[in-house]
Order: structure tokens, then sequence, then C-alpha cells
């Protein structure tokens, strides 16, 4: 006999939130980050002259481009090692060339990298292109690995309605995934890399450093291209540790201020606000009432939260849950506390924009809020906590809770669609407030990849460690 999974009822998810008391384990780092140890002069000041004269010598090459394929690579390159922010205007010339030039369109590899990195930089061009490398089944019509992953990587940048799309990522996955343990070391760590996490949606500063050892090894590598990015990451790598100290410094004084916990922890908030100010000065002051006015907000939606807990209130649909749980994951308040620390590109109307809850925060908030359910949702039952999307998703549609996560894994990739049409969509702001926006989803993306590193942070320790402690080897 074939046993049906069972289907969630309200008493199913009302007798998961039972009220013992979560725990968490302690910081791994202790004062570790206190004792850093920063170079001597004379060698940071070598460092810094060595990046300035590889930089210059890298801009050359980035100006003399004048084939597309070359253009390409060399910008994929650059944006890989973390190096394409120093050539911002040289990059944007030669991309404008690109979008403008005739090109090989019967190369599937240089199709997909030309469509990549033109969406990736705000051209909405058509995914119609790929439809002719489509065989008479249906399948694409790819020659090597090579390009069935640079075709996969590019398809990640869909919105809705991009059907070529969302089948190029059925097709190549399936592909890639039977040829992975066939292939050689190096691409097959390409290849599992890209299966778990697509090009598009990686943490800049962590894809830097995992690619630098992966560069090292191609026979085409630049020298002076791989030794710009290793002292580029030495020389970031200082500047977060020293970061990271100051920090460390705070979060022991604030320490001092827990055992009559929220009394104390208010008083703390608002002096650290009024530090705030007075670091922004008399022009830019201003700019932390927005981050009080979306902390409200954020206090309100906890309250909410608070309430469904202690009353056993499961709301009735997604949206419902949604509604609240966009803002309590935080997304719009971590968004303003970035803006809030930025230079003058950062203007009160880019700020009064923020409180009008706008689409492209939603969608972050969104794919953060659900991300985190997925992982969490379980764990969090046991403890004292109100339900989640999941089980709000469970109840809603009479489902299993399996089926409930791979329906929510489909509206996560809904929002990742949705933000990238409104990434391409020409507003009054700058282009760089979508690009850090499009930065959080790619970090709320990697903290829940593989379970609640927010609440489980030992689970990147490694990560942290490449980060913030070991230096690229040169």
């Amino acid at each position: 006999m074939v046993l049906t999974p069972p289907v969630c009822s309200v008493n199913d998810v009302r007798q998961g939130q039972r009220k013992d008391r979560p725990t968490f384990h302690p910081s791994l780092w202790g004062d570790f980050f206190l004792t850093y140890q920063p170079p001597t002069a004379p060698k940071r000041a070598y460092m810094t002259e060595r990046a300035e004269v590889l930089k210059e010598e890298v801009r050359k090459m980035v100006k003399g481009a004048n084939e597309i394929p070359n253009i390409l690579d060399l910008i994929i390159t650059l944006q890989r090692l973390g190096l394409d922010n120093y050539y911002e205007n040289e990059i944007d010339e030669q991309l404008l060339f690109v979008y403008d030039s005739d090109y090989d369109d019967r190369d599937l590899n240089l199709v997909s990298l030309r469509f990549y990195l033109l969406r990736k930089n705000g051209y909405d061009v058509p995914p119609d292109v790929f439809k002719s490398f489509k065989d008479n089944e249906g399948n694409f019509v790819a020659d090597n690995t090579k390009t069935l992953l640079s075709l996969y990587n590019a398809a990640y940048l869909r919105t809705q309605g991009d059907k070529v799309l969302d089948e190029a990522i059925i097709f190549t996955r399936s592909q890639l995934e039977a040829v992975l343990d066939s292939l050689e070391s190096t691409l097959a760590d390409e290849v599992s890399h890209a299966l778990q996490t697509p090009l598009f949606r990686r943490i800049r500063i962590l894809e830097t450093r995992t690619y630098i050892p992966i560069y090292k090894k191609e026979a085409a590598r630049n020298e002076v291209i791989l030794e710009f990015a290793k002292l580029n990451f030495n020389l970031l790598q200082l500047l977060y540790c020293e970061e990271l100290k100051t920090v460390t410094l705070c979060e022991e004084n604030a320490a001092e201020l827990l055992p009559e916990y929220m009394k104390d922890f208010y008083l703390h908030l608002l002096k650290t606000f009024d530090s705030c100010e007075d670091e922004l000065g008399p022009n830019k002051s201003f700019r932390m009432f927005y981050l009080k006015e979306l902390l409200k907000v954020l206090v309100r939606a906890n309250s909410q939260e608070i309430k469904w807990r202690d009353e056993q209130y499961v709301p009735k649909t997604i949206n419902e849950h949604l509604e609240i749980s966009r803002a309590t994951v935080e997304g719009f308040q971590v968004a303003c506390s970035s803006f809030v620390g930025m230079g003058d590109i950062i203007t009160k109307e880019i700020l009064d924009w923020l409180l009008t809850y706008p689409e492209l925060l939603k969608c972050f908030s969104t794919i953060a809020r659900l991300s985190n359910d997925i992982k969490s949702t379980e764990r969090e039952q046991i403890g004292a906590h109100h339900a989640s999307t999941v089980g709000c998703y469970m109840l809603q549609h009479r489902t299993t809770m399996n089926d409930a996560y791979e329906r929510i894994k489909d509206l996560i990739e809904d929002a990742w669609k949705d933000m990238m049409k409104l990434f391409l969509t020409p507003t009054e702001q700058p282009k760089l407030i979508a690009k850090i926006v499009v930065d959080f989803a790619r970090t709320a993306d990697y903290i829940y990849k593989k379970t609640d590193a927010f609440t489980f942070s030992h689970t990147i320790k490694d990560m942290i460690t490449m980060l913030y402690v070991e230096p690229t080897l040169f």
C-alpha cells in the first residue's frame, strides 16, 4: 500500500509553536580581531605603490582591447577578480561598443557571455538569440562544457516570461550534473560551484578570493592582472581587519550595558544614533532620521510577530505573512544603514524613495525572508516562535512541508526574476543603488544557502577565515 504524506492543518502548525527558549552559540572569534597587527608601514607602502603601477598597466589593456571576444573575456576576468570597479568608465565605453557592434551570433559561448555582461550592466537585451541554438527536439546544441557553463550562468539573468532562459537552466543543469564526475579538477570545481550558486548570485569579495587560485592555473592567464588581483585583495583585507578591530571594540563596550537588557540596549541605541549624527556632520546628519523611521517599522513588525506567536495565529495566506515578515528580515533597514554612511551620491530624494518601500527592496526582502524560513522553520518551531512562511503555505495549500519547501523555492526564483526586471528598468535613481540592493540579495542567498548561517555562524567560519585572516599567496 502506498502511503500518502500527511497534509497540514492549522492545529499541526500551532502545535509546532512550543515555548522553549532557543539557544545560540557564543562568538567563535572572541578578541581575535583586537589583536590584529597590520604589516609594517614600509611593507604596506610598497604594496600600495606596486598596486598603483599594476592598475595603470591593466587600464591600458582595457582601453586597448578592440575585438569583441577579447573585450568580453577581459571584462569577465576583471569582474571575477574584483578589479572592475577601477575601470568603470572604460568598461562602460567598451560595453557600449559591444552592444552597438556586430558579433558572431553562431558562437553560443560568445553569445552567452555577451548576454551575461550586457544584462549585468543594465542593458535590457532580449534572450531570443538563444532560440537559434535549439535543435528539433528542443535541446540546446553546445559543443563543450565551457559553453554549457556560460549558457547556464547567462540564463540566471532571466526575468518573468524569459521562457527560453528557463529552458536553458533546466537543460544545462542536467547536462552539467551528468558530466561533473568526468571533468578535470579545475573545471569540475568551477561547474560544482556554479551548480551551487550561479555566477550572477555570488558575493563579489568571496568570488574574488575563490577565483584567484583558479585564474592562477589558467594557461591564458595574464600575469599583470593576476599580481594586481592578489595585491588588491590583500590590501582590502588589511582595511577590513582594521574595521573589524574597531567594531569588536564597540561590541565589547556595548556588552557592558546588557544586564538590564532592554532599557540599556535602548539607551545604547540612542547613543549610537547620536554618535552617527556627529560623525556624519551637519550636511549629512539628516540621514539618521530615515534610519530611525525604518527601525520604528521593524519594531512594529516584530511586535506583530510576537502577537502572532502568543495568540498562536497563523496568517491565512503567504502574502499576508510577507506583509509583516518582509519587514522583520530587516532588508530595508540594512539598505538604509548602508546608504547613510555613503558619499554625496546619496541624496534626500533617494532616502525619501526608500521610505516608499520600493519594489526592488521588496524583492530583496522576499528572497531573504523565504530563504531564511526554508532553513530555519523546523528549528524555530521547537522554540518560542510564530508560524513561518513555510507553515503558512502548508496551511494555505493543504500540503506537506517538503512540498511547501519546493514551492517556496519557486517563489524565491520569481523574486529574483522580478528583481532583474527592476534592475533593467531605467529609474531616477543612480544605477549604483540597484547594484547595492542586488548585492544584499546575494548575501542573503549565501547566508541561507546550506543552513541558517546568521544564527549558526560557525558554519561560515572557514569563509570568514579565508576573507579576513588568510592573505592570498604569491
